[in-house]
């Protein structure tokens, strides 16, 4: 009974390990990875060198639309700010255009390469621009795919945009084709867990030292765990604790606190 519950635990842990997302170090994004897992849906299916496969899911135009929406009017609220406190010559109103023409052409491209694929936009909006391979853009694939937005707005009102990502089965307008770049979903990180202290409890049966290992390790990663999972080895273990669910994680706990000891 100890051994199937403790292989019970190394199965979960293993899963979990599988299913955690992968991040990038300081970026925005979070994207869930699974291994040998078919894709059923519209996700996106990219194999990293490490042979672990990442599943994206492609942002829709509503999406795409708020976040566009919110990034104008941000920019022309700075504009109309900027217009207010600069006087009127024609040496300013000069500054002033061409203030304006690298601020609309400039925001995207900086914000999308410093801020790993995300406007204040698109962070508000929960979604990110890649690469096609799943890296963050660079300065070319950014300032080609926010240039191409003239052709996107033809004939009026980015009506070629949106019939290109309603055609697209990646919702990718003609920008993102000609940059090789997608539009995605951002998974947002999970919260940790705070680490519960336990007082030790002496083990009631012998362990070995794998075994032992293995019980530490579940409670040195449970903040990685959903609340259900943890419950549910719990259950598994009320043989072993006389208790269920919570109760018999927490006596569990106990016992791993001994452990240290």
């Amino acid at each position: 009974m100890v051994h199937h519950f403790l292989v019970t635990i190394t199965n979960a842990r293993l899963r979990n390990d599988t299913d955690r997302t992968h991040a990038r170090s300081g970026n925005w994004y979070h994207f869930r990875r699974r291994r040998d897992e078919p894709v059923l849906d519209g996700r996106l299916s990219l194999t990293t060198p490490e042979g672990v496969r990442l599943l994206l899911t492609p942002a829709g135009p509503y999406l795409r639309a708020g976040a566009w929406a919110l990034d104008f009017a941000l920019w022309v609220i700075f504009m109309v700010g900027v217009r207010a406190v600069l006087p009127f010559s024609k040496l300013f109103d000069g500054l002033f255009l061409l203030l304006l023409f690298l601020s609309y052409w400039g925001y995207p491209i900086v914000c999308e390469v410093l801020w790993h694929g995300q406007t204040l936009g698109k962070r508000a909006a929960g979604i990110a621009v890649l690469r096609a391979d799943g890296l963050p853009v660079r300065v070319r694939e950014s300032a080609l795919r926010n240039l191409l937005l003239v052709a996107d707005f033809m004939p009026m009102f980015y009506l070629s945009g949106l019939a290109c990502m309603l055609i697209d089965p990646r919702f990718r307008r003609l920008g993102d084709i000609v940059a090789g770049t997608q539009v995605v979903h951002v998974e947002k990180p999970r919260k940790r867990r705070p680490a519960v202290a336990a007082e030790p409890l002496a083990l009631p049966f012998a362990l070995s030292l794998a075994e032992q290992r293995t019980l530490a390790d579940l409670f040195e990663r449970e903040h990685g765990l959903p609340a259900e999972r943890m419950d549910e080895l719990g259950t598994l273990a009320a043989p072993l604790t006389g208790c269920e669910g919570g109760a018999s994680i927490e006596r569990m706990r106990r016992y791993a606190a001994g452990l240290a000891h």
